[in-house]
């Protein structure tokens, strides 16, 4: 995990350990709070607006007649 949060890329830390997948490896890594934090710190909200779905009326008039 330190190897992890140092900045050490994930494939090279699976070929350390001698794993021959890197799914393997991904089984020990969970990423802790600090390393989420910092991820979202890096997120930038989108410039677009989000628009509310309206079903076509053939899609409402099918589903209240279930």
């Amino acid at each position: 995990m330190h190897l992890l949060q140092s900045g050490v890329d994930f494939s090279v830390i699976a070929l350390w350990l001698g794993h021959e997948s890197m799914l393997t490896t991904h089984r020990y890594v969970e990423a802790n709070l600090e390393m989420k934090e910092k991820a979202l710190a890096r997120l930038q909200e989108p410039d677009t607006k989000m628009r509310r779905y309206h079903p076509p009326d053939a899609l409402m008039r099918f589903l209240q007649e279930l």
